[in-house]
């Protein structure tokens, strides 16, 4: 059994849970308070990787990005940014697809606030700025643990959508469940198994994480 797969798996999972962490919460804040027309619509885009078919949204990116289309051909040519067949395709691939893992915790949290929180953040002279950073995500910090924690375990289990637009390069797209698939259709079991007890190890303990410091937070704040 090869390390290379599951550190590069680690990196994809925490390079992408950064990143949508950042773009979550802003998003997430707009969708909790607007009452905009197109919020339906926005909010179907934001679930659509919970029912759509992974290889579906990887066959897209795939052709949107190949360098034969015009629109990958000018990525390649004058930003020198290639995304099919590469780590930066990966986190791409991956922020689409573990979207909804981050939006949908923080969403019902920021929803779950009275608005008289904000109301007297903003009679005090706040902005809307300081008094989400500084009023707001203090009070659901078990939902962004939530999100941070089922962003992270979503893309440790991400298989379709990185297989059709990282391929299988070893040491640059070749992630643990795509060895696990390699390595049973080479019928070397053994190794299957070992990737797949540590990934079944590190989904289990993210999750376990949530429950336990969740559970300790509600306690505290039900005495």
């Amino acid at each position: 059994m090869e390390w290379g797969p599951l550190i590069l798996t680690l990196k994809l999972a925490a390079v992408t849970t950064v990143i949508l962490f950042f773009l979550a919460i802003p998003l997430a804040y707009w969708l909790s308070r607007t009452t905009s027309r197109i919020k339906p619509v926005i909010e179907a885009l934001v679930s659509m990787p919970l029912v759509l078919p992974p290889t579906v949204l990887g066959f897209y990116m795939l052709l949107a990005f190949s360098p034969n289309n015009s629109f990958g051909s000018w990525l390649d040519e004058w930003l020198g940014i290639r995304l099919v067949f590469s780590f930066a395709g990966l986190v791409l691939a991956s922020v689409l697809y573990s979207l909804p893992f981050m939006v949908h915790p923080v969403q019902s949290g920021l929803s779950s606030l009275p608005r008289s929180l904000s109301e007297a953040a903003y009679v005090l002279g706040k902005s809307r700025r300081t008094t989400l950073r500084k009023v707001l995500l203090p009070n659901i910090r078990p939902s962004l643990l939530t999100g941070i924690v089922l962003t992270f375990a979503h893309t440790i289990g991400e298989f379709g959508v990185v297989l059709m637009i990282g391929g299988n390069i070893s040491g640059k797209t070749k992630v643990a469940s795509i060895a696990i698939y390699d390595e049973v259709e080479t019928l070397n079991y053994g190794a299957a198994n070992m990737y797949s007890l540590i990934l079944l190890g590190l989904s289990f303990v993210t999750l376990l994480i949530v429950y336990l410091v969740n559970g300790r937070y509600l306690k505290r704040f039900s005495r």
